[in-house]
């Protein structure tokens, strides 16, 4: 199944209880609302499908895993309701994300900002390669990682969050991302990080689906208030993108 639109592209393949979810972007896999919103709902229709054991998030190309939001569309947001929409998509992908049924394994092949390390983090287990390397650019731009910042505490904890949120313009490399726990695991290459997430998901497909299904739920024990908490900090977001600060940072940016 693919949908494909100038906003993106989003496959997915089931294949032996395993399904293969991948989103693309010529912007860096970076996501528009329709991108974002698609992938919700892919994962909400794959934790219902039966057929369904176990999930592998990926994206398109060999350098960029996911560029976070899309600048075009964050310059594009001219009033509160519209910010806050557009941030709400993160949440909702997030929600999705943390109340799917089934495991969902990441595959990190590359570089990833702001909202793509949120997407990292709330994946259930995530293998990449050295290439990894993230950052959490937002402060940068005069907003900041409101609405990912509960998934990559639960995974880092509050101080290596912290550290990322204040060094807006600094790369964390993939090793201090596995050191700190966002990463289960780093490979050289693409080719080594392909057969590992082949032998884990080949295992991980024939364990009892619901004992997986119940120690899913116990991963993300405590987290229920975010169904409130991530549309409260879309909302802080929603209104710092309107400010003088964020559309100069953009525009200066994307030149």
């Amino acid at each position: 199944m693919t949908h494909n639109s100038q906003n993106g592209t989003l496959k997915t393949v089931i294949d032996n209880k395993i399904a293969t979810v991948e989103f693309g972007h010529p912007a860096g896999n970076s996501f528009p609302a329709t991108l974002l919103r698609s992938l919700a709902e892919a994962i909400k229709t794959l934790g219902n499908d039966n057929d369904v054991t176990i999930i592998i998030l990926r994206s398109s190309g060999s350098t960029t895993f996911c560029a976070g939001a899309s600048f075009d569309e964050l310059l594009a947001v001219s009033n509160i309701e519209e910010g806050n929409t557009f941030f709400s998509g993160f949440a909702n992908l997030i929600n999705a994300m943390r109340k799917c049924p089934k495991l969902i394994i990441g595959r990190i092949q590359g570089k990833t900002v702001g909202g793509g390390v949120g997407i990292a983090a709330a994946c259930d287990y995530a293998l990449a390669t050295s290439n990894a390397a993230i950052k959490l650019s937002e402060l940068a731009i005069g907003i900041g990682p409101f609405v990912i910042e509960p998934a990559v505490t639960r995974k880092i904890g509050k101080t290596a969050m912290s550290e990322m949120a204040l060094e807006a313009h600094d790369w964390k490399n993939a090793s201090w991302a596995m050191n700190k726990g966002l990463y289960a695991n780093v490979f050289e290459d693409i080719k080594d990080l392909d057969e590992a997430i082949t032998s884990l998901c080949s295992k991980l497909s024939s364990y009892n689906p619901e004992a997986l299904y119940q120690m899913k739920k116990v991963f993300w024990e405590g987290t229920e208030h975010w169904e409130t908490l991530l549309y409260e900090r879309a909302a802080i977001s929603g209104r710092l993108v309107l400010s003088d600060f964020t559309i100069n940072a953009l525009e200066s940016f994307k030149k």
